[in-house]
């Protein structure tokens, strides 16, 4: 099973390249505990997605500290990565289903897809690594899904798909900005439709899908669509969570919806750090994650 991590994106709330900030005792970074979490539930293979520039940082680092441990292939997402006959060029990549889009030659099993900044838990991987091993139809795909509570920080809105399901599987995902105000959270849609609040249970998306092969054909087929609107093709982006219910309710595909009462921990402002760093030793020291990693 391959995990692919996105980490192409620069992270710019943040200010800098945080997929390689340290956070943990020993210098790890949120990548290193989410390699150490999928070996430990049979992943065998680690697809970083990253800027061509980032290559020498990523493989002195990272690559460096687990290529003993997991097999690591790099592929580079490229805003010129884009079917032949579409002629237009940006600096900034496309987005998250196009960093997917660039592994079609390099992937070919069923695989977990993560943000390569955000903390999952390892409860999230056991539960991707029984859906992937067991999941024998093609058109059935996977999602991890959090208690939006576990997933929010004091410091600032978050970005996050609120999702809706029936009967185990997901029915919609809508991209918003959530905020905890006065003990409310409210979901602000990214497409401007009206703001509405949600319990603290209401179950969101981080990102972290389980694909099978088919997803290649989807991006194929959807990132062709993608172009052929060219309203403001110089700064929209192609999303997976997009992709993902624009083919839900086209019938192409089905989403299991995987939840765990893991918490997630992210660093989307320079605030969190802090606190993400306290919460990693917390884990260390009741044993949940050796001192020393590697």
């Amino acid at each position: 099973m391959d995990l692919v991590i996105m980490a192409a994106g620069m992270g710019s709330r943040f200010g800098g390249l945080k997929q390689i900030e340290a956070m943990g005792p020993n210098g790890e970074f949120l990548i290193d505990y989410s390699i150490y979490d999928a070996i430990k539930y049979g992943f065998d293979r680690v697809v970083f997605i990253i800027k061509k520039e980032n290559f020498e940082i990523f493989k002195s680092t990272i690559g460096k500290r687990v290529e003993d441990k997991i097999e690591v292939v790099y592929v580079f997402q490229e805003a010129n990565n884009i079917p032949e006959n579409i002629d237009f060029t940006r600096e900034k990549p496309w987005g998250t289903a196009h960093a997917i889009y660039c592994c079609k030659d390099v992937v070919k099993n069923n695989f977990a897809i993560i943000n390569a900044d955000d903390f999952y838990g390892a409860d999230a991987y056991y539960k991707a690594s029984l859906f992937l091993k067991n999941n024998q139809d093609f058109k059935t795909f996977g999602m991890i899904g959090y208690k939006v509570m576990n997933t929010l920080t004091e410091n600032g809105a978050v970005k996050r798909g609120i999702c809706q399901e029936k009967d185990g599987y997901l029915t919609s995902l809508i991209e918003s900005n959530v905020l905890m105000n006065n003990g409310v959270i409210e979901a602000s849609p990214l497409d401007g439709s009206p703001a509405f609040t949600v319990s603290k249970d209401t179950l969101v998306s981080m990102n972290m899908f389980l694909f099978t092969p088919y997803i290649f054909e989807i991006l194929d087929n959807d990132i062709k669509d993608f172009f052929e609107d060219k309203t403001n093709l110089d700064k929209k982006e192609f999303l997976i969570p997009d992709v993902v219910f624009n083919n839900i309710k086209k019938d192409n595909v089905k989403v299991k919806v995987l939840d765990t009462d893991g918490k997630w921990y992210g660093v989307t402002y320079k605030e969190d750090k802090d606190n993400v760093c306290k919460k990693i030793k917390e884990l260390v020291d009741t044993g949940v994650y050796p001192e020393k990693l590697w």
